[in-house]
């Protein structure tokens, strides 16, 4: 893999360079961003050979969070520490090229066969370069509430995933941030990691959001009974962080280890409530509005993706991956099934182009030999009455 810029340490990313230059200015495929889903499609194209671009704004969702985990062979790694080794391994490939930079704009020409790639470096200069494939990999961006506390603790102690950060908390005093009517629901999904548990529904215990609980989840407040949760709805005011659970650090040679995180949560009014960790669930939205700016369809926030047809958009030539597509579900094993997917399906479609085009020159070849052999027959055969006519070409 070839790094038009220079990649920094295992935390960060380092400022831009020039594009590389190439022989053909035309990739084969560009993947815009650099997470596991974006890394999974680049080492799938360039294990054929396919000239690949990824570029990578250097923002994750999952940044924030200390430790990567049900990532089979890195389970309790940092996510820093994953892509770093991803990029690592994929560097062995000559045809797959990163660069670190925000794709500001993506415009399809010819057909749809090919894409115009305008690009915003770190250093604030700007390019333009073509693929002709595009893959979407722009994952998602959680919408966190204004509430003091909150966004400083996000991924350390407040999380929303159970298979990403609940064993590390399990046993332990939790909280849980959501409105009333998914209280039950994340209570069910968390049941096997917690007992103790009090859900902060902030001031939405009222007649509406109660029907609604009960429209998605009948019997919702006899299964918070069953379970001994606690419904607190006053109003949350700040998140008080009282201890770190990453100190002292854990043996990063370990998959897991408990984190013994600390919070207290302030209220408009009464006493605070202390808690371990926190299980949430706010809202996301789209990070890149790129494939939106572009026409790419959107099913319920999501890039709608085909899973019949590797995960193709409703724009030829374009493809959405990871977090981001319709598919609907969230963790890194997906996101590197669905780059994986993807990759094998669009080298596939290429190929298929490409023998299109072989087959349509080599049919106009054999044609106009064809007619340069008849020009010559008709010129030395003659005509019908003369002596010597051998009769029609085609014969």
């Amino acid at each position: 893999m070839k790094s038009i810029i220079a990649l920094s340490t295992l935390l960060s990313l380092a400022g831009a360079a020039a594009l590389a230059p190439r022989d053909d200015p035309t990739y084969d495929a560009i993947i815009i961003g650099g997470g596991p889903s974006g890394l999974s499609a680049l080492s799938g194209l360039a294990r054929v050979r396919r000239n690949v671009l990824l570029i990578d704004s250097g923002e994750y969702r999952n940044g924030p969070t200390r430790h990567m985990h049900d990532v089979i062979g890195f389970d309790g790694v940092t996510p820093a520490y994953y892509r770093w080794a991803a990029r690592e391994q994929i560097s062995h490939y000559e045809t797959a090229y990163t660069v670190n930079g925000t794709v500001t704009n993506i415009e399809a020409l010819n057909n749809n066969t090919q894409f115009n790639v305008a690009t915003t470096y770190l250093n604030g200069t700007e390019s333009t370069v073509s693929a002709r494939k595009i893959i979407l990999a722009t994952g998602l961006r959680d919408i966190l509430p204004s509430t003091p506390g909150i966004q400083e603790n996000w991924g350390k102690g407040i999380f929303w995933c159970p298979w990403c950060d609940g064993h590390e908390h399990e046993d332990q005093a939790l909280g849980l941030l959501a409105d009333l009517e998914e209280a039950a629901g994340l209570v069910r999904e968390i049941s096997t990691l917690n007992s103790d548990i009090i859900a902060f529904v902030n001031g939405t215990d009222t007649p509406e959001q109660r029907a609604a609980a009960e429209k998605s989840f009948p019997q919702w407040e006899k299964y918070l009974q069953i379970h001994n949760v606690t419904v607190e709805n006053r109003t949350i005011a700040r998140v008080n962080r009282l201890k770190d659970g990453s100190e002292p650090p854990a043996d990063p040679s370990l998959p897991t280890a408990p984190e013994y995180d600390l919070f207290s949560v302030d209220f408009t009014e009464g006493e605070p409530v202390e808690r371990a960790a926190f299980f949430s669930s706010f809202p996301d939205t789209q990070k890149s509005d790129v494939g939106e700016k572009m026409g790419v369809t959107l099913y319920g926030g999501r890039l709608a993706a085909d899973g019949t047809k590797g995960l193709v958009t409703n724009i030829p030539g374009v493809y959405a991956i990871g977090d981001a597509n319709s598919d609907n579900v969230t963790n890194v094993p997906h996101a590197l099934f669905t780059g994986k997917r993807t990759a094998v399906y669009l080298h596939v479609q290429l190929a298929r182009e490409q023998s299109d085009r072989e087959l349509a020159a080599n049919a106009t070849v054999t044609r106009r030999e064809e007619l340069d052999l008849r020009s010559v027959w008709e010129e030395m055969n003659g005509h019908s009455r003369d002596i010597l006519y051998a009769g029609e070409f085609d014969q």
